[in-house]
């Protein structure tokens, strides 16, 4: 995490009082217990705590930590050290709701309308909650040297095991054997975990975007979509090369000059101040202008960090405008159903006239053994 919690603190507490607010809620109220990337990203950002229970208020006079049993020595050593840390008696709403006053935010996206009830019936009398979206989203989005450092890390780990695979081959191997074996791999080269299931596809499979790698025999002729991405120092990877299994037909070959092509163009066009409906038109055009536009279903992109997908997104229906700092996946793709699928994804760090790529390993359509 970064070297810089009780920083990220105040810079919050100072976004909380320009918002009118005596203290905002941090914390998954939706879902409860769950350690997915996506539902403790927020708390984790802000403290480095990432275990699966837990929750902050911070405001301009305040910084409480709630956790239970299971949690609190651990949350003893990981908080920053300005938050008072309390050990809820049953319940962590109840705790955190209790101690609360004044104008409290919370993330009406992260706080379901039971928990809100109970924070409502909690709280002293005069206390108010006001729905407030993206206060952290804002700060969390645009990445520190550290973080920056920390995805880097984990993409060239990424590439590390691509590199292993592209020496290895497919050799006969299931979709599962290789998901499999990735994940081995990522773990054995330091990863503390997978950003996400890796995705195998070989075939028609890879028409599906999010596939999940089964018992199917990788063979020859077959273009395979590899999907994957590593945890390291609790931040996300994500990267995406498609192969050959062998040589492959010529409709396959010219699907993917296609999809390089629009990956290239939408690289070069990168930049702050460029918004994620401008960049996804950029490589849409593209695959549009090669007949290929109803096959590429999904957007351009998205936000990487402690979470594997975050803000901002590249998508033609996103308003989201690219900030120095940000880092995003390009990825377009075309998806033949019954047949194959291409898609090519590199991590960029977004600059002020263009991009620092993460991603290494090379291009061009490989014929793997």
């Amino acid at each position: 995490m970064s070297a810089a919690p009780e920083a990220r603190a105040d810079r919050l507490a100072e976004a909380v009082s320009e918002a009118g607010l005596d203290a905002l809620l941090v914390g998954d109220l939706v879902r409860p217990g769950d350690s997915s990337r996506e539902a403790i990203a927020d708390l984790t950002w802000l403290t480095g705590f990432d275990g699966s229970s837990g929750l902050a208020a911070v405001g301009e006079r305040l910084r409480l930590f709630v956790t239970d049993f299971r949690y609190v020595e651990r949350a003893r050593l990981e908080r920053p050290a300005s938050f008072d840390l309390v050990q809820a008696e049953e319940n962590l709403v109840d705790t955190l709701g209790s101690r609360l006053s004044g104008r409290v935010g919370f993330d009406p996206r992260a706080t379901s309308v039971r928990e809100r009830g109970r924070l409502e019936q909690a709280a002293a009398d005069g206390v108010e909650f006001v729905a407030v979206e993206q206060l952290v989203d804002r700060l969390r989005r645009v990445k520190d040297e550290h973080e920056i450092a920390s995805i880097a890390a984990a993409s060239e780990l990424g590439d590390q095991v691509y590199a292993e695979l592209e020496e290895a081959g497919f050799g006969g191997r299931t979709e599962r054997g290789v998901a499999l074996w990735i994940e081995e791999r990522m773990r054995r080269l330091g990863a503390s975990g997978a950003s996400f299931p890796p995705i195998v596809a070989g075939g028609p499979n890879g028409a599906l975007p999010h596939a999940e790698p089964g018992e199917r025999a990788i063979g020859p002729g077959d273009l395979v979509v590899v999907d994957l991405g590593a945890i390291v120092d609790g931040y996300c990877s994500d990267c995406t090369r498609t192969y050959g299994c062998g040589e492959v037909g010529s409709a396959e070959r010219e699907a993917y000059g296609v999809v390089r092509q629009a990956q290239s163009t939408a690289l070069e066009a990168v930049a702050a101040g460029r918004s994620g409906r401008e960049l996804d038109a950029v490589a849409r055009d593209v695959i549009e202008a090669a007949g290929y536009g109803e096959s590429f279903g999904h957007g351009l992109g998205h936000g990487v960090g402690i979470a594997v997908h975050e803000a901002p997104r590249l998508s033609k229906r996103s308003d989201d405008v690219l900030l120095a700092g940000d880092v995003v996946t390009v990825e377009p793709g075309v998806y033949v159903p019954g047949e194959f699928g291409v898609r090519i994804e590199d991590l960029v760090v977004v600059g002020t006239d263009g991009v620092r790529n993460l991603s290494s390993r090379p291009k061009e359509l490989l014929a793997l053994g």
